[in-house]
């Protein structure tokens, strides 16, 4: 078997090719032989030369490769140092282009990991910068590169306490814009009271309040918040004075009012401006009622009725006159109604007083008067009910000396209800005018003037009503003992001569027997069903009452006051 032929490398045979070719035009030449060594020799050493530069070539491409690696290593370490891991990598053993296949993708992906930290944590320094921005109120201001991230700390940690500090500035952000709204709120309702331009009050605190059709974002600085609390403050002090000037003239319009009588249909254009006279200054939220324009119109309104007044001032003045009279007659109390007039009359005619003065001095009388009847009121209601018991008292004394009282005519059922009523106010009279009587002599210590009613001191006329009741009583009790003797009388004469004549009426009652005045049975006769002549189980009842009564008796009239008094 023939053996196999060496094989050549193309750039070996090529080399050889070219040897011999060299050596075929040296022939042809005539070259010598120590010429054609001496170009051999230099051909040898430029191919030394040529492979010294490659070997020097591959030797620094090998120790970049190791720089390469070292540096790779190195820079691993720090991208994990500032992530805050404590991962080692090894690149391992091998070739040196197998140890940097290795480490390559874990350097890119580090890289790449670097990038983004470093990117969200200019993200979050820039939001951060902004918010701070829009507090202290500088506007815009310059977002965060990536230069202004130290780089050398990204971890986790760091990541967190910057997102932590965002947060905190957004609560603080939502914070004041929640205020913001408020006081414009705030602002919107007392301008709209008040009829102010709400849009030019929001421009004068900060441009971005009043329009935000520009894009210019809400101003929640300090010095925005600070000067919406004052225009606040100011609205609210304005608001005040306002109401408190608008209730000083409604007061002036309704004592105007009332002074001249004014219908109430001229009342209503102002009723708006009326009801706000005991309002208070949360209560007042109606759209332009504090305007400008409103209390104008009122003073307006005002000095109208003062000049009115002015021409009317001597009517109003004998009106406010009767008014006075009337209070004092109310109370009775002692009033020269004619002297009154007189002085008021040449008071006003002499033209030495202003009428306004005149007017105010009427009413400080009559405020004095009205305090005056309020108080006496206790002591003229408790006069009132004295009177009213004295008047029964009266009555009753009439009523029992009427002997006839018991008769069964139309009525009688009435006074006799009457009758009770009376005997029970009429007993507590002697207490009523001993409370009247303490209540006056304190008045009197307190106000160091007597009472005096209808002229008269009133504790006058107690004192007489005391004596004469005395003397009533008195003149009853003596009458009551004298009838007594005269019935005592009657029974012993009858006694001694027998009964008495049946054709007698005593005290002027009826002869007949079943129509006795005073007695139940006259009472019952003089039913419905009696006077009519209807018979019945209940006529037969009481005719045989009726006869079991003596011939000779009588039925004598109940003595009310002596039954009292027992």
């Amino acid at each position: 078997m023939a053996a196999t032929p060496p094989s050549f490398s193309p750039s070996r045979t090529t080399c050889a090719s070219l040897l011999r070719e060299l050596q075929m035009i040296w022939d042809e030449i005539g070259e010598s032989d120590n010429d054609r060594d001496n170009m051999l020799l230099q051909l040898e050493q430029e191919c030394l030369d040529i492979y010294h530069k490659r070997v020097e070539e591959t030797r620094k491409h090998k120790a970049d490769l190791y720089q390469w690696l070292a540096e790779a290593e190195a820079e691993v370490a720090n991208l994990v140092s500032s992530f805050g891991e404590c991962t080692i990598l090894s690149r391992g053993k091998g070739p040196l282009k197998q140890q940097i296949a290795t480490i390559r993708p874990v350097l890119d992906d580090l890289r790449s990991k670097k990038e983004d930290r470093i990117k969200e944590f200019s993200k979050i320094k820039s939001q951060i910068s902004q918010i701070c921005a829009e507090i202290a109120g500088v506007g815009q201001c310059k977002s965060a590169t990536d230069s202004d991230v130290n780089q050398s700390d990204l971890t986790t940690k760091k990541l967190g306490e910057l997102k932590s500090h965002l947060q905190e500035l957004q609560n603080e952000k939502s914070l004041r814009q929640q205020k913001v709204k408020s006081h414009i709120n705030t602002i919107s309702e007392l301008t709209i009271v008040m009829s102010i331009d709400f849009m030019k009050t929001l421009n004068e605190i900060h441009p971005s309040l009043g329009d935000s059709s520009k894009g210019m974002p809400q101003s929640i600085s300090n010095d925005t918040l600070a000067r919406l609390t004052g225009v606040i403050h100011s609205l609210k002090r304005e608001k005040q004075q306002r109401l408190q000037k608008i209730q000083g003239l409604s007061k002036l319009l309704v004592e105007l009012w009332d002074l001249m009588e004014t219908p109430i249909e001229e009342k209503m254009a102002f009723s708006h401006v009326t009801r706000l006279i005991a309002a208070s200054v949360d209560e007042v939220s109606t759209q332009g009622c504090l305007s400008a324009e409103v209390i104008e119109q009122v003073e307006m309104e005002v000095q109208r009725l003062n000049v009115v007044k002015a021409s009317k001032m001597k009517d109003l003045v004998f009106k406010r006159q009767n008014e006075l009279e009337e209070i004092y007659r109310g109370v009775h109390m002692d009033v020269d109604s004619e002297a009154a007039r007189e002085i008021l009359t040449s008071l006003i005619e002499s033209g030495n007083i202003d009428l306004s003065d005149l007017l105010q001095s009427v009413d400080d009388q009559i405020r004095q008067a009205k305090e005056q009847a309020l108080s006496r009121r206790d002591i003229l209601d408790r006069v009132e009910k004295w009177k009213f018991a004295a008047e029964e008292e009266k009555w009753l004394d009439e009523y029992e000396r009427d002997e006839n009282r018991y008769s069964a005519v139309r009525g009688a059922h009435k006074n006799l209800k009457r009758a009770e009523k009376a005997r029970i106010l009429v007993s507590k009279i002697p207490s009523m005018v001993e409370n009247l009587t303490a209540k006056v002599k304190a008045w009197e210590m307190e106000k160091r003037i007597p009472f005096l009613y209808e002229k008269v001191p009133l504790l006058h006329n107690l004192d007489e009503y005391c004596v004469q009741r005395q003397q009533r009583e008195e003149e009853k009790r003596k009458n009551r003992e004298q009838k007594k003797l005269q019935d005592q009388q009657a029974v012993e004469q009858e006694v001694l001569f027998g009964s008495r004549s049946a054709t007698k009426k005593p005290l002027g009652q009826s002869t007949s027997v079943n129509s006795m005045v005073g007695t139940p049975i006259g009472r019952r006769m003089l039913t419905p069903s009696g006077r009519h002549g209807t018979s019945g189980g209940k006529d037969r009842r009481e005719s045989g009452r009726v006869s079991n009564i003596p011939v000779n008796y009588v039925a004598l009239p109940k003595d009310d006051s002596v039954s009292r008094g027992n």
